[in-house]
């Protein structure tokens, strides 16, 4: 298996040279790659390092895995989280309830996976198109009425769909500018695409959220950008478009809808958005100084998994991992657990009875937690750690102990899980 990988010298917002390594991590394999037992398996790890660029601040992994794949045989639907789905719901109303884009104009979204976050426009009598390159995953979309364009986003595919389709009263990227490496041509192609009163909307998560609530797991090299708001108003600005409003929301621990327009457009900005700039500048979001807090609580959670697994060996105890997740092996190779876990809990259909990617681990379904009654569980499924102790008490019950890697490394017994 041979896995295509480059590394930029350049910031990927404004092109500017020699980005500053800020956070240095432990290579990982390709998440989401899973395999039987007899097929090739790529062993490789490849490095998922943090550099802020020493010109805007904007905060980014160089090295760049090639978009075949990444995403070819991506598992991740939208629509299989409830939370995510009620989420997108409330934003599709928000946007129609504040700028009332007519009915039967086009809503597009960039990155549009299943295509949860069309539906509700479509339903309101919108025309919507969907953007992925996630090529099995765009299939089934389109099948289910929601048409989806099987490609990575570029300047000439909105050229395209502008030509096809007509312009946009509303483009969206839900959490897409995080999975781009061309970033200035998909906001050259947002921008071009938009009709003069349109709006584009996109959420992220938020580099202050990855600072202050220690979000390791979100570092892995589909997230090749981890934004802030300091770089991403010049980003908007140098490509034709400006921020008019901004939202904190709790998404994946800590994320940001930001609401832009072209250059100049009809809505004035909320103050909202010079209140989030100013609050960055004063904790300089922008500077390498804003990562030490984040290396230093890394150190510490790296020495707490030490001792707990030199205190494993020593008692003969067994350790499986809970959850086949995006970040499972970001959380694995920073902690150097790997040779500790024997295997994985999950109920994904497409991973059960496989294998990880580069660990090796199997991919056990979850009802065999208290036949197997591992000692230890670590939650490698670190957004869901409080739901995964409360619903598996039973395990607790009868001697187990979960161990969380969020926001602390912390072993949890029975009479502790009460505290969670």
């Amino acid at each position: 298996m041979t896995t295509s990988v480059f590394k930029r010298s350049n910031c990927r917002l404004c092109d500017h040279s020699d980005p500053a390594k800020v956070v240095e991590l432990a290579p990982v394999p390709l998440a989401e790659k899973y395999t039987r037992a007899d097929e090739e398996v790529d062993s490789n790890v490849y490095p998922i390092d943090l550099y802020m660029c020493r010109e805007c601040g904007h905060v980014q992994l160089l090295d760049v895995i090639d978009s075949d794949t990444l995403w070819d045989d991506y598992t991740y639907h939208s629509g299989q989280t409830q939370g995510i789905i009620d989420h997108f719901k409330e934003i599709s109303a928000s946007i129609v309830k504040r700028f009332s884009p007519k009915p039967d104009t086009l809503v597009i979204d960039v990155g549009s996976n299943d295509g949860s976050l069309l539906r509700p426009f479509k339903e309101r009598g919108h025309r919507v198109l969907g953007i992925d390159p996630a090529k099995e995953i765009a299939r089934k979309a389109t099948e289910s009425g929601i048409e989806t364009i099987a490609e990575l986003f570029t300047l000439t595919i909105a050229e395209n769909i502008r030509e096809s389709h007509g312009p946009a009263s509303v483009v969206t990227a839900f959490n897409v500018f995080a999975h781009a490496d061309n970033m200035g041509e998909i906001a050259s192609g947002i921008e071009h695409l938009l009709t003069d009163d349109g709006i584009f909307v996109f959420e992220v998560q938020y580099l202050m959220d990855i600072i202050d609530r220690m979000l390791l797991g979100t570092i892995f090299h589909e997230h090749m950008s981890h934004h802030s708001l300091l770089p991403m108003a010049r980003f908007l600005d140098a490509h034709g478009m400006e921020m008019i409003d901004l939202e904190r929301n709790n998404i994946q621990h800590g994320s940001v809808v930001g609401v832009a327009q072209k250059k100049g457009g009809p809505r004035p900005a909320k103050p909202i958005v010079d209140e989030m700039l100013q609050e960055e500048n004063a904790r300089k979001l922008d500077k390498p100084e804003a990562l030490e807090p984040f290396v230093s609580r890394l150190d510490d959670m790296k020495s707490r998994f030490q001792s707990l697994i030199k205190e494993w060996r020593e008692n003969g105890a067994s350790v499986a991992g809970y959850g086949a997740a995006r970040s499972g092996p970001t959380l694995v190779a920073q902690f150097g657990i790997r040779d500790s876990i024997e295997y994985l809990l999950d109920d994904h259909p497409q991973k059960v009875g496989l294998f990880s990617p580069g660990d090796h681990h199997e991919v056990c379904p979850t009802s065999e937690l208290l036949d197997r009654m591992p000692d230890y569980v670590i939650i490698l499924a670190w957004i869901h750690g409080k739901n995964i102790i409360r619903n598996n008490l039973e395990y607790l019950k009868k001697g187990g102990k979960f161990v969380l890697c969020y926001p602390e490394v912390k072993v949890v017994d029975f009479e502790g899980a009460a505290n969670i």
